[in-house]
């Protein structure tokens, strides 16, 4: 059966989409030919070495993180079940890019390791950590009111046949009553519909 209904289209993938890929094949190429440089000028173990010795350098940085992390939110909860006022922010402490950097640094290569590294400095953190503050603002400023609710107030709903009907998510004010031809103020649930 035909209708005069047009197929749905595949929504355009985005640039970013399109180029993560490639940069990270790139990455990877780069990370193998540095590492074959280093193994062929200083020898194999040597770059065996350095790949472990980052590896547990990476796992102290990630822990230390982690448990600085965990002390922030366990004196923050103790301060709310205490009744006390937060302390006055002094900005991000960046145990985020701090575990990036650890996490950077455990992965097998010469540039995932100098990024690391570069991310375990204070100014740098300090640094990424505000214009990520200052992009995500403005982004959010850019928005609009109600666009994010009404993402979520799309719904799909799947059939028995496995067709998916799309729909919409109506919600009803509080002085409006939910009654239908039923009556008026029928509050019972509904049995769902079914073809």
């Amino acid at each position: 059966m035909t209708t005069g209904a047009m197929p749905p289209t595949a929504p355009k993938r985005s640039r970013a989409r399109n180029l993560v890929p490639l940069a990270v094949a790139a990455w990877l190429v780069l990370e193998i030919w540095l590492l074959t440089l280093v193994a062929g000028a200083a020898g194999g173990w040597t770059v065996l070495a350095l790949l472990i010795g980052a590896a547990i350098v990476g796992g102290a940085v990630v822990k230390r993180a982690g448990r600085r992390a965990f002390r922030n939110l366990t004196e923050t909860v103790q301060r709310q079940q205490n009744g006390q006022a937060p302390p006055p922010e002094s900005g991000s402490t960046g145990n985020g890019f701090l575990m990036l950097g650890g996490l950077l640094i455990m992965l097998p290569g010469l540039i995932s390791d100098v990024v690391g590294l570069a991310l375990l400095v204070p100014p740098v953190r300090t640094y990424l950590g505000r214009r990520a503050e200052r992009s995500l603002e403005r982004r959010m400023r850019a928005a609009g009111p109600g666009s994010l609710g009404d993402a979520f107030q799309q719904a799909r709903m799947h059939r028995p046949d496995g067709k998916i009907v799309q729909g919409e998510v109506i919600r009803q004010d509080a002085g409006q009553s939910a009654g239908g031809p039923e009556g008026q103020g029928d509050e019972r649930p509904r049995p769902p519909l079914t073809p």
